[in-house]
């Protein structure tokens, strides 16, 4: 079976899902550039609690987890399958670390259709979610990404999603394609690691920007996931596109491709 690439893909505002733009166009190019998965494995920035869970439900829902926006975001709908079939195989691939089934807590969130919308647009692959851990440190998971690489020769692909800089306090509406000079900084030390030397991100959570750039963790953690993935398959790591936006939010997106069996 081909090898399957992992991605990080920064989703920034849920207007994404309806808007045509640089960054939904890489995640189009994306989507067509790699074979048919199997299923997807998301990780999104949405579902952070105090468990590392997969959605096991062969129909999950689509949660449209935010307010003010238009109706026609609220309306909008991912129906794409489950599978409890990969949800099984996660929580066995990564054991001994725990990883529970959650059949009805949670669905498909904005953080994942955002993307898969422009990505998979027809919904016909099978999604599972896999929750972010809110009491773990950064090296869980970052060893968790690296626990659930084998997945990639099994034709699942990997989409992690969130933003590497994510400050809404400090979002500038004006600012439609531009970072303020710390984003831009954190943004590019970022990209300097995923390229080069993936397993030492965590040099990041040294990073004089660090406190401005990551107030919360939880939309910075998914990129974690990918670092574990290249490091562990000694992967090469592509930029699919990057550029900060409103001032405070990166849309920095990686591709993870070949290694390990290649």
């Amino acid at each position: 079976m081909t090898t399957m690439p992992a991605a990080f893909l920064g989703h920034g505002s849920p207007m994404n899902t309806l808007e045509h733009n640089r960054y939904t166009e890489a995640w189009a190019e994306f989507g067509r550039s790699v074979p048919r998965p199997r299923a997807i494995l998301a990780i999104s920035a949405h579902w952070y609690v105090n468990a590392s869970a997969v959605t096991s439900s062969n129909n999950p829902r689509v949660i449209h987890d935010f307010y003010g926006f238009p109706q026609e975001l609220f309306d909008f709908d991912y129906p794409a399958p489950g599978s409890n079939e990969l949800a099984k195989e996660v929580v066995d691939l990564v054991q001994p670390t725990w990883v529970g089934l959650d059949d009805d807590s949670w669905g498909i969130d904005h953080g994942t259709w955002s993307v898969l919308a422009h990505a998979f647009p027809d919904a016909d692959v099978p999604v599972v979610q896999l929750s972010i851990d809110a009491s773990k440190p950064f090296e869980y998971h970052q060893q968790l990404g690296a626990q659930l690489a084998p997945l990639a020769d099994e034709g699942v692909l990997i989409v992690a999603s969130g933003n590497i800089v994510h400050n809404l306090r400090a979002i500038n509406w004006g600012a439609t394609d531009q970072g303020y000079d710390w984003a831009q900084r954190f943004d590019d030390d970022a990209r300097t690691l995923m390229v080069n030397k993936p397993s030492a991100l965590s040099e990041l959570l040294a990073h004089d920007d660090f406190a401005l750039s990551v107030p919360t963790p939880d939309h910075f953690l998914p990129l974690a996931y990918v670092a574990g993935i290249a490091d562990a398959r000694s992967a090469t790591t592509e930029v699919l596109v990057e550029g900060c936006t409103m001032g405070s939010l990166s849309m920095t997106s990686y591709v993870v491709r070949g290694g390990a069996d290649d």
